[in-house]
């Protein structure tokens, strides 16, 4: 092998470590299955405020049923007895697990 293309193939090896070492933690990320919201939903947001959402729902004057909160609805996506989750209706932004809004659906 020349010099020329033993110092090339050592350059593609580094190269390509240093990609694979960079983007081990993003791989890990995507991998694990968790999803990590970043911001909370605010009542002023224009989705929030189309579908009537509250972070405390006894607030919400449009909500019938006193057992209907974030927390047991089919949307929502947060851990049991946790104080916010991620809304799939919010593109996983988290929501009060004690709030409510007019999509909610009961949980199967």
């Amino acid at each position: 092998m020349t010099t020329a293309a033993s110092h090339a193939s050592r350059r593609r090896f580094i190269k390509i470590s240093v990609t694979g070492l960079a983007a081990a933690p993003f791989a890990a990320a995507l991998l694990s299955g968790t999803a990590r919201a970043v911001d909370a939903v605010s009542e002023s947001d224009p989705t929030a405020v189309s579908l009537g959402y509250k972070a405390d729902a006894t607030k919400a004057p449009a909500r019938k049923d006193s057992a209907a909160v974030c927390s047991t609805c089919a949307l929502y996506s947060g851990k049991p007895g946790a104080g916010d989750g991620p809304c799939s209706l919010f593109g996983g932004k988290l929501v009060n697990a004690k709030g409510w809004c007019t999509a909610w659906a009961k949980k199967a």
